[in-house]
Parts: C-alpha cells; structure tokens; sequence
C-alpha cells in the first residue's frame, strides 16, 4: 500500500497537475466556458496517450539502440534532476510555458497536453517506471492505471481551475509547483546513485 502511494504520489510530482492551471488559464482565456471544458478534457487525454505510448515503445527504443538500463538510469536522472532545478530555481513552468503561447486554436497538444502535462521529465519517468528488465507485465499495467488516475486528476483540476486559482493564489501556485520539484530531484539524485551502484556491481 505504501509503495502504492509512493508511486501515486511520485506521477504526480512529475506531471505537476496544479502548476498547469495558470498555463491552462491563459491558454483558453479565449473561449467561453463550454470550449474550456473541452479543451481540458481533450489535452488531458492527448497528454494520456502521449505517455502511453511512451510506456509501449520505452523499452524497444533501448534495446534498438544497445543502451544498457544502468546507463539509461543515469542519464534518465540526470535529465529529470534538470528538469527540477527549472522548477525549483527557474522563472517556474507556469510562465516559461504561458510565454509559449502563440496559436490559441491548437492550445489543446500545446502548451496544454504537452509540454504542461505530458512533459519531458513525465516521459522519462514514465519509461523508467516501465522498464522490461526492472518490472513485470502487471506492474507495468498496475503503473498505467496509477497514470491514468493522475492523468484524471489532472483533468479534474483543469475543469476547476478558474475557482481553484482564486483561492489558490498565483504565489500558491508557485509554492506548490516547487515542492514538487524538490521531489522530483531527490527522485532524480537517487535514480542516478542507483543506476552507478549497479553498474559496478555488474561489471
């Protein structure tokens, strides 16, 4: 049950559901509350099957290219430990990704389903979370349905945005967007230890 939450707990560090909100909020400043919705729940599973595939072909693109999972580990770390700092030091993903936006009929796959949902770091994780030689079938399975579920929630979140954000606050938004990037690296940081641990331990 606690390795359960452990992982509920670490999809959603990496898909920051709140953080989207502002991204969200200006991206479809535009449309009337009928389209938001609609734009939520189509990006929510744009953003879905983009990971989703991800989980599907993670493994083939390793092996097609003869990288080991200690060095993919590494790297995958290393990626996601950036992807933190920009969370936790940078100007934030709410406005770096609200700066992007440039075409408000295509808002839905960008900036909403990706990058703000369905990120790089999200991508990476999900294939570390999926791995062949790291994790059955089943738990592979048990770990899309958690992505499902977080991929809801996110959902959920965005068809409430205008409401939360009013009581949220921007400045909670923020707060919020970097906790979960502390998460993120300390993920990222083991992630690496891990993958260099095995490495020499195998060879």
């Amino acid at each position: 049950m606690v390795e359960l939450l452990t992982t509920i707990f670490f999809i959603i560090a990496v898909i920051d559901p709140i953080g989207s909100i502002p991204v969200y909020l200006e991206a479809t400043r535009e449309f009337d509350m009928a389209h938001k919705k609609k734009i939520a729940i189509r990006a929510s599973v744009i953003a879905f099957c983009i990971l989703f595939f991800f989980i599907l072909i993670g493994q083939i693109i390793l092996e097609g290219m003869s990288v080991s999972l200690d060095a993919f580990q590494i790297s995958g770390g290393v990626i996601l430990f950036l992807f933190a700092l920009t969370m936790i030091f940078g100007d934030g993903k709410p406005e770096q990704e609200k700066n992007r936006i440039t075409d408000y009929k295509q808002v839905t796959i960008f900036p909403i389903a990706i990058p703000s949902i369905a990120s790089p770091g999200a991508i990476m994780a999900v294939v570390l979370m999926t791995d062949n030689h790291l994790y059955t079938i089943q738990q592979q399975a048990l770990t899309t349905l958690l992505l499902m579920l977080v991929i809801g929630i996110t959902c959920l979140i965005l068809l409430t945005a205008n409401h939360l954000q009013k009581k949220i606050g921007n400045y909670g938004i923020t707060v919020i967007s970097k906790i979960m990037g502390m998460i993120l690296a300390s993920y990222a940081v083991q992630s690496i230890l891990s993958g260099i641990s095995n490495y020499f331990t195998t060879t």
